[in-house]
C-alpha cells in the first residue's frame, strides 16, 4: 500500500532555477480566494446542507471523467452504479461494492487530472494516508463515510473551508432556482449564483426541445407561439436570474457558427419546429442566429456570454441509449472560428461594453485562430482550458500557444467547470500551480520581472476572473 506524500514542488520545472521562481510565485497567490465562476455544481447541496450519501455517490457515481476511464478498461456501467433506463439491466446498489471496484482500479488514473485531483481530495481534504488499493479499499471507505457523516464535511463548512469567496452553476433558462432561492433566504453567507443555460431552447435538433418550451411556458405563465413571444419570455427569465445573483449565460454548441436571419426567416423556422417539422439545417441556422440574439441581450443586460463549442455529445450511441447524456462518451471535434465567428464578431465584437468568453475542445486553434481573435477584438477574451485539457500540460500548452498574440489580459483566469464539489480545490490549486511554472520560466529567460511575475499571477488567480464574469 503505497503512502501519499505529495511534495511541496509538484508539477514545478525540475530546473532548480525554474523551480525556485515557480515555488515564490505560488507562494504568493496559494491562499487567494477561490472564484469559481463556471461549473456544475448541484445547488441543493448548499440550499440542504446535508451530510454527502456516501463515498462511492460522492466520488464515483456523478464524475463522469472516472467511470469513462474505467469503462475504457471493460469494466460495466452497471458494476459502477451508473442508473440505467433499461429495465432487463439492474445497476450496483451496494456503495461498497462500487468502491471496491474503484480502488482495486486507481492505479488506471495514474498521469492523469484525475489522479492529481482525487489524490489531492482523498490526502489533503479528506486526510486520507495511503493512495487506494484492493487491499485498504472497505478501510478507506469507512473512513471518508465517518468523515462525510460529520459536521465538519458538510457542504457549507467545506465551501468556507476551500476559501471560496463565489461559486457559479449552470441552471437551465426554465429553471425556477428554488434551490437559489434558499440559499438566498437562508442565514448563510455563502455566495452561490446561477448561470443562465438556454441551449434546451436553442438547439431544435434536440428530442426534449418541445419539452422545455413547455416548461418555459410554465414557468413563465405566458403563451409561447411565435417567435418574438419566444424571445421576449426569454429576456424576462435573463432578467430573473439576474435579479438571483447570475452574471453570465453559457452556451454549449457544436459549430460556432453565427449567422443573422431575417425577421420571417426566424419565425418561419419556429413555427415548422412548434409542429416538429423543422429539419437539420432548420437547426443549424436557428442555433446561428440565437448565438446573434443572445449577444445583442448580453450587450442589453451585461451578462458575460460564454460559448463553449466542439463537444460531439453522446458519440457512444449504447451508451446514450442505455444510461442517457453525460456518460463520458462526449467526444472533441475539430473546430473553426475564424469565419464561424465573422458575423457575430463584425456586429458586436467591438463592443468594449460586452464580454463573449470563447472556450475550445480543438487546441489547433489557439495559435491559429483564437489567440488573434481576441488579441484584436475588444469584446472577445479566451476561455481556460476545458474539459480534456484541464490538465497539467494542457494548461502549459495554453499559456504557450495564446500568450505571444493574445497576451495575459485578453484571457480570463482558471474555471473549473466541475461536477464534483470537493475536487474544487484541487483543479484551482493546480491551476496556480502551472501558471506560476509558466510565469517562472518568464522570469528565469529574462523575458519579465518576478515582480511583474507576481503580478501577472494575482491577476491571472483572482483579478482577471472578477473582471470577466463581472463579480
Amino acid at each position: 500500500m503505497e503512502k501519499y506524500n505529495l511534495h511541496p514542488d509538484r508539477f514545478f520545472d525540475p530546473d532548480a532555477s525554474t523551480r525556485k521562481y515557480a515555488r515564490d510565485i505560488y507562494e504568493s497567490i496559494k491562499d487567494l480566494p477561490i472564484i469559481s465562476p463556471h461549473g456544475h455544481v448541484d445547488p441543493s447541496l448548499f440550499a440542504e446542507n446535508k451530510p454527502f450519501l456516501n463515498p462511492a455517490e460522492l466520488f464515483i457515481i456523478p464524475d463522469h471523467y472516472i467511470f469513462r476511464m474505467l469503462y475504457s478498461q471493460g469494466i460495466t456501467m452497471e458494476s459502477m452504479g451508473i442508473p440505467t433506463t433499461v429495465k432487463t439491466n439492474k445497476s450496483e446498489t451496494d456503495p461498497k461494492k462500487i468502491w471496491k471496484i474503484f480502488a482495486e482500479n486507481y492505479y488506471l488514473f495514474n498521469g492523469t487530472p484525475s489522479g492529481v485531483w482525487l489524490d489531492y481530495e482523498f490526502n489533503i481534504v479528506f486526510g486520507i494516508k495511503e493512495k487506494p488499493c484492493a487491499e485498504n479499499a472497505l478501510k478507506i471507505y469507512d473512513e471518508l463515510n465517518e468523515k462525510i457523516n460529520s459536521a465538519e464535511f458538510l457542504p457549507r463548512t467545506l465551501f468556507e473551508k476551500f476559501n471560496i469567496e463565489v461559486l457559479s452553476t449552470t441552471d437551465s433558462a426554465a429553471d425556477p432556482l428554488e434551490y437559489h432561492r434558499k440559499i438566498k433566504q437562508s442565514s448563510w453567507k455563502g455566495r452561490v449564483i446561477p448561470c443562465f443555460r438556454p441551449d434546451g431552447l436553442t438547439d431544435l435538433s434536440r428530442k426534449d426541445w418541445k419539452d422545455n418550451l413547455e416548461l418555459l411556458r410554465k414557468v413563465s405563465g405566458r403563451e409561447i407561439n411565435s417567435f418574438d413571444e419566444f424571445i421576449e419570455v426569454l429576456r424576462e427569465r435573463r432578467k430573473f436570474f439576474k435579479s438571483m445573483g447570475a452574471t453570465s449565460t453559457d452556451h454549449g454548441v457544436f459549430s460556432p457558427y453565427t449567422h443573422e436571419l431575417k425577421s420571417d426567416e426566424a419565425e418561419n423556422i419556429f413555427q415548422r419546429a412548434l409542429k416538429r417539422k423543422s429539419t437539420k439545417e432548420d437547426a443549424r441556422l436557428f442555433t446561428a442566429h440565437m448565438l446573434m440574439e443572445m449577444a445583442r441581450m448580453s450587450l442589453d443586460d451585461g451578462l458575460t456570454m460564454q460559448i463553449h463549442p466542439g463537444a460531439f455529445r453522446n458519440h457512444n450511441d449504447i451508451i446514450f441509449e442505455k444510461y442517457g447524456a453525460d456518460k463520458g462518451a462526449d467526444i472533441p471535434a475539430a473546430t473553426e472560428y475564424t469565419c464561424n465567428l465573422k458575423e457575430l464578431l463584425n456586429k458586436y465584437g467591438n463592443e468594449k461594453s460586452l464580454t463573449i468568453i470563447l472556450f475550445t475542445l480543438d487546441e489547433s486553434t489557439y495559435t491559429r485562430e483564437l489567440a488573434p481573435l481576441a488579441g484584436h477584438y475588444p469584446a472577445l477574451k479566451l476561455g481556460p482550458p476545458w474539459w480534456f485539457h484541464d490538465s497539467i500540460e494542457g494548461m502549459t500548452r495554453y499559456r504557450h500557444m495564446v500568450t505571444e498574440t493574445a497576451g495575459f489580459y485578453n484571457t480570463v483566469g482558471f474555471n473549473d467547470d466541475t461536477r464534483a464539489f470537493v475536487s474544487i480545490p484541487a483543479r484551482h490549486d493546480l491551476a496556480r500551480r502551472i501558471d506560476s511554472n509558466f510565469l517562472a520560466g518568464l522570469v528565469v529567460r529574462h523575458i519579465i520581472s518576478l515582480q511583474e511575475a507576481m503580478i501577472i499571477a494575482k491577476d491571472l488567480t483572482y483579478n482577471l476572473v472578477k473582471k470577466a464574469y463581472k463579480l
